[in-house]
């Protein structure tokens, strides 16, 4: 038997091994260690064929337990429902102004509202309705299409430049694309538009050639006053409330590329109770007419 190796500084035997004069320790896990390694090995394999955890192509294996955390959502959910259901169908049947009026429902609708706003709407507008850039506040009296209980019920559920027949279509055209105005005419009535809301203009820039251009391309939309048009979600230029921005390189960009963004339809992702409950709670958040 050879004899055994004592490290000379710590006394304890060493493996034999030795890597550029340093020897390596005999030093073994815990017994305590080791033991509860292989408890958690069995209980790994113990919990592989009692909880869904092996993978097939197209499913999984259901475990002896034959347990599903999407199935008890399910379940819970069903009971919400269930408690929930006179009301719910008060909520569908009953005229949107009824709504405003029943304690009962306005809470209900409130409160489903600005569940499924967080679950589906705050990705865009954020989680308190303040919007973003190109994505509007709710939270304000500024509507492209209305801000009336039904106008926002109608967006809601048919959207914009959606694809839905009945959605709002309107939409900024792109005048340097298509080259209905030069890069110099598209500065001046940019800046023309600058001064509607009282900001700053490019010093030398013709406000009066600004005006004629706006008056000859863009009052059809906006309107000769600039307080916009709601039925073609052309915006108020006038009330210093921007959706994409104000400064000049940004409505330079507007004039010359447009602007098509997309309000989806919810009317065949929501039923209507819960569409109805939505523009309850967004007509709520202070903006609405």
């Amino acid at each position: 038997m050879a004899d055994i190796d004592i490290d000379k500084h710590t006394g304890t035997a060493t493996t034999g091994h030795e890597w550029d004069g340093i020897k390596e320790l005999n030093t073994p896990l815990p017994r305590w260690w080791i033991l509860t390694f292989y408890a958690c090995i069995i209980w790994a394999v113990g919990y592989w064929f009692v909880y869904p955890s092996w993978p097939l192509a197209q499913s999984y294996l259901p475990g002896l337990m034959g347990y599903s955390s999407r199935a008890n959502v399910a379940v819970e959910l069903s009971k919400l429902e269930a408690i929930r259901g006179d009301k719910m169908v008060a909520l569908a049947t009953a005229p949107l102004a009824d709504i405003e009026k029943d304690p009962a429902l306005l809470a209900l609708a409130r409160a489903k509202g600005k569940v499924v706003f967080g679950d589906n709407c705050a990705a865009c507008h954020g989680s308190g309705a303040t919007g973003a850039k190109g994505f509007p506040n709710l939270n304000d009296d500024d509507w492209l299409w209305g801000g009336t209980l039904d106008q926002i019920m109608q967006t809601i559920q048919f959207g914009a430049r959606s694809g839905n027949d009945k959605g709002h279509e309107g939409q900024m055209l792109a005048f340097g694309q298509s080259g209905t105005l030069t890069k110099d005419q598209i500065v001046t009535v940019a800046n023309y538009v600058r001064s509607l809301s009282g900001l700053s203009t490019r010093q030398g820039v013709d406000l009066a050639a600004g005006k004629t251009i706006f008056t000859e391309n863009c009052t059809v939309c906006h309107g000769d006053n600039a307080k916009g048009n709601q039925e073609l979600g052309a915006p108020n230029l006038t009330d210093k409330i921007w959706l994409y921005g104000s400064d000049e390189a940004t409505i330079i960009e507007t004039v010359t590329n447009g602007r098509a963004g997309v309000m989806p339809a919810w009317t065949d992702r929501l039923d209507l109770a819960t569409i109805k409950a939505m523009a309850v709670y967004v007509h709520s958040l202070g903006g609405g007419k």
